[in-house]
């Protein structure tokens, strides 16, 4: 009985694993499935959001940073180092481009030399967050994970956001400081729209009290908050980058007098509800629906440069699902064949699968670890290659079993 138990409990760990496999072979193939892996992005102009890599190999860092498509990197920078972006918007090819040097293109070398509107950063030298550094980062023992801003794009460690992280971010858009001040009415859509901010608690149980820690505008005096609140809004330059140059109350005067009747952002305003202005926000899915679109808004977040809020496609989330849409429709239909396979046989059986699955996963895990340690992008060859090696050692091993037999 006990060996039985000890036979269904393998059983299903291996279907759980079997399944947790898909799942991420899912959420990867999102990413990539809404780019052509065969076909450079080029001749379609600036993608809307695209999988992208720089190549650290061809333009390393102290030249001009490069991106390149997902087919380029299969095609025409196959062995080099090469810096995953995961997925940027309105962004051309650069492959082979005047960036490259005497490189061409093998897709579609008839480039011009440079895309002018193409928006560029240090993740385009593999650095990242505030911090200025690469991702994963050998000389960083926190375990932190990393957080894309919807609109610089950068990624940032979730200890250098300013605030504290929301438990459940799956969902959630980000958008961080620095950002959030080159687009001031942003920060009146977040006392309404956007996550609360997460108060940080500790317990002193000796005392039997509880401490909060509030923000640091809400212990300074009326006087000191009223000018603290001035120089926000006489901000200039942001983290070095220069910032929205009228002030915030220019910006509330315009709104105020420009507004159409009806006005979401003018309601909010009238409202006098505020938070602290100060960290990254959070923001919950479907909140673009609540932004306002009226024609004085519009023209508000195109002056800002961020038009692209009001476009409920443009998020990551709407182009990883028509990436998983596109992979399910070239798919085969129905149920997995080998989970269909593992039901009709017995017990003996399961488990030896469960020992060839679980020596390929450990192969194949330590065979895909050298090209993480070296760069470079797996691609369809190499995973062919891997399985006909396997081939070959099922057959040795075969083999070397008939001598044994009598």
């Amino acid at each position: 009985m006990a060996a039985n138990e000890a036979d269904e409990e393998a059983t299903v760990s291996l279907v759980d694993v079997l399944e947790e496999d898909e799942e991420l072979e899912q959420e990867a193939s999102a990413v990539l499935g809404g780019s052509d892996s065969e076909k450079c992005s080029y001749p379609e102009g600036y993608v809307k959001r695209q999988a992208l890599y720089a190549c650290n190999t061809c333009t390393p860092k102290g030249g001009e940073p490069a991106g390149i498509c997902l087919a380029c990197s299969y095609k025409c920078h196959e062995g080099h180092e090469l810096f995953e972006l995961y997925t940027k918007r309105n962004f051309r090819c650069d492959c082979g481009n005047d960036k490259f040097g005497e490189m061409e293109c093998k897709l579609f070398p008839e480039k011009e030399k440079a895309n002018s509107g193409n928006k560029y950063s240090h993740n385009f030298f593999g650095l990242y967050c505030t911090c200025d550094r690469p991702y994963p980062d050998p000389e960083d023992e926190l375990p932190d994970e990393m957080i894309q801003c919807i609109i610089c794009e950068d990624w940032f460690h979730g200890r250098h956001l300013g605030c504290v992280v929301p438990e459940s971010v799956e969902l959630q858009e980000m958008i961080c400081e620095s950002c959030m001040n080159k687009s001031p009415f942003l920060w009146t859509y977040a006392a309404h729209v956007a996550v609360p901010p997460v108060l940080k608690v500790c317990k002193a149980e000796e005392e039997g009290k509880v401490e909060v820690e509030h923000d640091e505008d809400e212990t300074k005096p009326e006087k000191e908050v009223s000018e603290s609140t001035e120089d926000n809004k006489q901000q200039v330059e942001v983290n070095g980058t220069a910032g929205c140059k009228r002030k915030l109350q220019e910006l509330e005067d315009t709104s105020a007098e420009g507004s159409c009747s009806g006005c979401r952002l003018g309601e909010m305003k009238a409202s006098g509800q505020s938070r602290a202005q100060q960290g990254a926000v959070f923001w919950p899915s479907a909140w673009r629906t609540k932004l306002c679109s009226c024609t004085h808004c519009k023209n508000l977040f195109v002056d800002a440069g961020v038009a692209f809020l009001l476009d409920e496609t443009d998020t990551v989330l709407a182009y990883e699902n028509k990436g998983k849409t596109t992979e399910q429709a070239g798919g085969v239909e129905g149920r997995d064949p080998l989970m269909s396979a593992l039901n009709n046989l017995n017990r003996v059986q399961q488990l030896e699968i469960i020992h060839e699955y679980n020596d390929m996963k450990t192969e194949l895990k330590d065979y895909l670890q050298t090209f993480a340690a070296e760069g470079k992008v797996v691609t369809p060859e190499d995973i062919r290659h891997f399985f006909e090696q396997q081939q070959t050692r099922k057959r040795r091993r075969a083999n070397a079993g008939q001598y044994y037999c009598s």
